[in-house]
């Protein structure tokens, strides 16, 4: 596979979730978010929709950059942040439910992918 097939792998959660979260808010937040912590109100769809439209755009930088080796690697460490978030905030302070596990796989699929796409520069390199 080529790197720029790989990158534009990385974009596709942030157009399928972001564009979830963006174009039906209620719905995230009634699948996604603790019924203690829900409000369903017109406030958290918009909060929603915005997290999703900055996903979108950032999927959008994603798939029309052209990356670097370094990129890749970058990309894959500023992901490990997010790994304790899924976790903090399932288990420790239980806002979200075990719907945040579609999260965890698609920053698990975007961490492996980083990390291949940064493997193949190398060996594109002389």
């Amino acid at each position: 596979m080529h790197p720029l097939h790989i990158q534009r792998l990385i974009a596709l959660p942030y157009f399928i979730l972001g564009g979830w979260c963006l174009f039906a808010p209620g719905m995230v937040e009634r699948l996604t978010v603790a019924p203690d912590y829900q409000h369903l109100s017109a406030t958290s769809a918009l909060f929603i929709g915005c997290f999703g439209a900055q996903a979108i755009l950032g999927g959008l930088f994603i798939w029309f950059s052209q990356w670097q080796r370094r990129t890749f690697m970058v990309y894959a460490i500023a992901l490990l942040p997010f790994f304790w978030f899924n976790y903090w905030f399932v288990f420790e302070v239980p806002i979200f439910n075990r719907w945040l596990a579609l999260d965890f796989v698609s920053n698990l699929a975007m961490l492996t992918l980083s990390l291949w796409g940064w493997k193949l520069m190398g060996k594109a390199q002389p």
